[in-house]
C-alpha cells in the first residue's frame, strides 16, 4: 500500500515537471520555435483547431518561423490567426508560405517573461506540495486504521518528503534554464 502511494506521488510529480516544461515552452525566447505557435487556434473547415493540425509549421533561421499549410485556402485564416493572436507577431505572405519575423526582445519584456516563468515555477511548485499533502494523507488515513505502524508512516513521509525535495529542486532547475534562455540575445 505505502509503495503504491509513493508510486502515484512520483508519477504525479513528474507529471507536474512535464506541464512546467510545455508551459514554459510556449514563452517566447529570443530565437525561433515551432511550439511558439502551439497554442493558436485557426477556423478549420467549422472547427477550431492547433495551427499545427492546419499547416506545417519550420523554423527557417534563428529569427523566422515559416508557416505552409495544407490547403491552400487557409492561408488567409492562418495569417488572420496569428495576427489576432497575444504573441504579438506580424505575419507577412509570399504564395503559399506566411513567414513570421520575430522581433527582438526589449529588456522590459525579458524582465516581464522573466517574472511569468517565476510563476510558472511557483504554480508547479505548489502542485507538488498538495501532491506531497494528499500522499501524507493517504498515509496518515492507513495509520488510523492501524494497517501500518507508527514507524512505518514516519518513514513514508520522509521518503514522499525526499521526493518532493528533489521534484522541487528540479522546477528551480528547469526555471533557472528558462531565465538563462530568455537572457541571451
Amino acid at each position: 500500500m505505502l509503495a503504491e502511494i509513493q508510486k502515484d506521488a512520483r508519477s504525479r510529480m513528474t507529471k507536474s515537471l512535464d506541464a512546467l516544461r510545455h508551459e514554459l515552452a510556449k514563452i517566447r525566447t529570443g530565437r525561433a520555435h515551432p511550439s511558439l505557435l502551439e497554442h493558436v487556434l485557426v477556423d478549420y473547415y467549422g472547427s477550431e483547431v492547433p495551427i499545427g493540425q492546419a499547416a506545417s509549421v519550420a523554423v527557417e533561421d534563428a529569427r523566422t518561423l515559416s508557416v505552409t499549410p495544407w490547403d491552400k485556402n487557409m492561408v488567409k485564416l492562418i495569417e488572420k490567426a496569428i495576427l489576432t493572436s497575444d504573441l504579438g507577431l506580424n505575419p507577412s505572405t509570399a504564395g503559399q508560405v506566411i513567414r513570421i519575423p520575430l522581433p527582438p526582445l526589449t529588456e522590459e519584456r525579458r524582465i516581464d517573461l522573466g517574472r511569468i516563468v517565476h510563476q510558472e515555477g511557483e504554480n508547479a511548485k505548489i502542485a507538488i506540495r498538495n501532491i506531497r499533502r494528499d500522499a501524507n494523507h493517504h498515509i496518515k488515513e492507513l495509520l488510523k486504521e492501524k494497517d501500518i505502524s507508527e514507524d512505518d508512516e514516519r518513514r513514508a513521509e520522509n521518503d514522499i518528503q525526499s521526493v518532493t525535495d528533489v521534484a522541487v529542486k528540479k522546477v528551480d532547475e528547469i526555471v533557472a534554464e528558462k531565465e538563462q534562455e530568455l537572457l541571451e540575445i
